[in-house]
């Protein structure tokens, strides 16, 4: 296994389950079970004695290594130099020895299964993809200056589908060169890479700078961050090397000088993606457009930025659903601390965080006092207040 030789040199510090100011619990696996074996450190012994042959590969141990969301707090927060940048390496190695033994746990088959038979996990047809785009005059890519890249949560999933309108309508009111695929967009493979999957996560990878360099697209903004993580990170050791850009960054970048805004009032604060944050440093964009909203009165929660909690969703979890329900899921979590420091609005920056939260609210009893934004949406509601 790759990174084998690393696995002994981890020690059950527990700081790997810590945020970096080690005040709470920030592993979102080992909040919901609260076993060792499902913290970071934890996981990485129980991995050694399956290599050595002490540990059999059962459903418990399957359950434990796909449970973690590779949000990557354990990395911030390891203090060991050689192990810290390998932490989630190690988890993802692991997963793609289970992978090869065809034995799955049966909702990450079933995951894995759709995106290789139907090109998305969501059972819908390919000739659907575009159908978010309706009613919007988006044009299908033809030479613009960027592709803007859906994604399977922001084309199928209902929530995720509001929030790509919300960016397509920005970018075309303020005159932004972009097309879409529609239905020649595949999944971008991040989440399936980050699933063990390899060879699968690859050829997706290559269909899809493939057909970016056949188009002569040079420059590309997504939606989710995680499909941001897969072109930016990814692609380029495959040959697909393009500029590419989450959409806070282009938003940030045109906000000031041709979006014109009237006033948002309420109390906001902005839940981090881990993909965004910790897995690419892109942590400022969307605090200075939620703070350029006039009337808008930002605050922090007490973990943010590196610290933050992570929904629960990465790593393939969104779709697995190990670690979405029960009072102790960090999505709960995460929304209980946002009501503890007084947001009337969380906002998001991701499809998957939002649809999480958006769970979580409803299963908190909070929809009457607290709403799940995407920055984009609470631009375009302060646009229409401004009209």
């Amino acid at each position: 296994m790759k990174h084998e030789e690393l696995l002994h040199r981890c020690f059950r510090c527990g700081w790997c389950k810590l945020p970096v100011n080690f005040m709470d619990i920030n592993c979102p696996s080992y909040l919901k079970y609260r076993f060792e074996t499902y913290s970071p450190g934890g996981r990485l012994w129980l991995l050694r004695a399956w290599l050595t042959g002490d540990l059999d590969a059962s459903d418990r141990f399957k359950e434990v290594l796909f449970s973690c969301a590779t949000c990557k707090n354990c990395v911030e927060a390891c203090g060991i130099p050689g192990i810290k940048d390998h932490l989630v390496d190690m988890i993802i190695a692991a997963r793609e020895e289970i992978v090869n033994t065809g034995k799955l746990p049966p909702s990450i088959r079933n995951y894995l299964t759709e995106i290789y038979n139907r090109g998305n996990p969501f059972k819908k047809p390919q000739s659907e993809r575009g159908d978010w785009a309706k009613g919007l005059d988006v044009p299908v890519y033809n030479g613009q200056e960027y592709l803007f890249y859906a994604g399977d949560v922001g084309s199928f999933d209902e929530s995720g589908i509001k929030m790509t309108r919300a960016v397509a309508s920005l970018f075309l009111n303020a005159g932004i060169s972009f097309g879409i695929l529609g239905e020649n967009e595949t999944s971008d493979g991040n989440d399936v890479n980050a699933l063990g999957e390899k060879a699968l996560s690859e050829h997706l990878a290559v269909n899809n700078i493939d057909q970016f360099t056949k188009r002569g697209i040079a420059r590309i903004i997504t939606l989710s961050p995680h499909a941001f993580n897969a072109m930016k990170n990814a692609y380029p050791l495959l040959g697909g090397k393009f500029e590419v850009y989450h959409y806070t960054q282009m938003l940030n970048k045109i906000i000031k000088d041709k979006l014109p805004l009237g006033s948002f009032k309420a109390r906001v604060t902005y839940h981090d993606p881990c993909y965004l944050g910790r897995w690419n440093g892109v942590y400022l964009e969307p605090r200075n457009i939620l703070q350029s909203v006039p009337g808008l009165d930002y605050m922090e929660m007490g973990r943010n930025m590196n610290s933050a909690l992570c929904c629960g969703g990465g790593g393939g979890n969104y779709f697995s659903d190990m670690l979405g329900s029960g009072q102790d899921s960090s999505a709960r979590r995460r929304v209980r601390e946002a009501e503890e420091y007084g947001a009337e609005v969380v906002a998001v920056a991701c499809p998957i965080c939002k649809k999480m939260l958006e769970d979580a609210v409803k299963d908190e009893g909070l929809e009457n006092q607290m709403r799940v934004m995407d920055v984009a949406q609470i631009v375009i509601e302060a646009k229409r207040k401004q009209a």
